[in-house]
């Protein structure tokens, strides 16, 4: 990762949890326009958007200030189990007042995922209001990733074409995992303002101690960006690291 992450360890995933829906919470209200979000998947942040669905959230944040989007999805239809879309749908935004216009999920009903990937660059694009990025001015206010025990994120695997795409804003990646993925690339996910990693558990020891030592043969230390980045993580992830 560059720049070194800020780091925040927490007593325990529930802790994590609290501390990173709070944080949000409070961006929002803070920024007084609107916010971009960009979202993940994985049993980490499922548990961070059920609290963001809970009623003290959902009576805090000013909804109408928010947009989603996601850092990868699998070419799976929305209400495929192993869908992010469905994940988050069921958990956090079906039980929030956010106009629906300002969800935007990547479209797996796209024919192909080189065609889904083509239309979510252009949804970016839309959004952004430009096809090249500019450093002073960020696709996301805020980009939640996690870090696989592989060291991917979003779906940039290790060993992957997708790592050395620097043109699209958007790929498609096949042979990788059990599914098709579409993926944002590295300079869409680096277009944040602040991209928080989230790494909860014992079994993220390791390879979070290989990220924190920029290992760069693991796609998560190769992010780039010029944001801030935070990690958000707890004690059994880091006893090790």
């Amino acid at each position: 990762m560059t720049p070194d992450p800020i780091i925040d360890v927490a007593l325990n995933a529930e802790d994590l949890t609290e501390r990173v829906a709070l944080w949000i919470a409070n961006c929002v209200a803070l920024a007084g326009r609107p916010v971009s979000l960009c979202l993940s998947g994985g049993s980490t942040p499922k548990r961070l958007y059920a609290l963001l669905g809970s009623e003290g959230f959902r009576a805090a944040i000013d909804w109408t200030q928010l947009h989603i989007f996601w850092g990868d999805e699998r070419f799976v239809p929305y209400d495929h189990p192993d869908s992010n879309y469905k994940m988050t749908h069921e958990a956090w935004l079906a039980h929030v007042p956010i106009p629906r216009d300002q969800i935007h999920p990547i479209p797996t009903d796209a024919g192909s995922p080189q065609k889904a990937a083509a239309l979510y660059a252009k949804t970016l694009q839309n959004f952004y209001g430009a096809t090249q990025f500019d450093k002073d001015r960020p696709l996301f206010d805020i980009n939640l990733l996690g870090i696989g025990e592989d060291g991917h994120t979003a779906s940039l695997f290790p060993g992957t074409i997708a790592l050395d795409e620097r043109e699209a804003w958007v790929t498609a990646i096949e042979g990788a995992a059990s599914h098709p993925r579409i993926s944002l690339t590295y300079p869409a996910l680096g277009s944040s303002r602040t991209i928080v990693f989230l790494a909860a558990g014992k079994a993220k020891q390791t390879i979070l101690k290989r990220v924190l030592a920029h290992d760069q043969t693991l796609p998560a230390a190769r992010i780039e960006t010029h944001g801030r980045i935070l990690l958000y993580t707890d004690k059994d992830a880091v006893a090790e690291a």
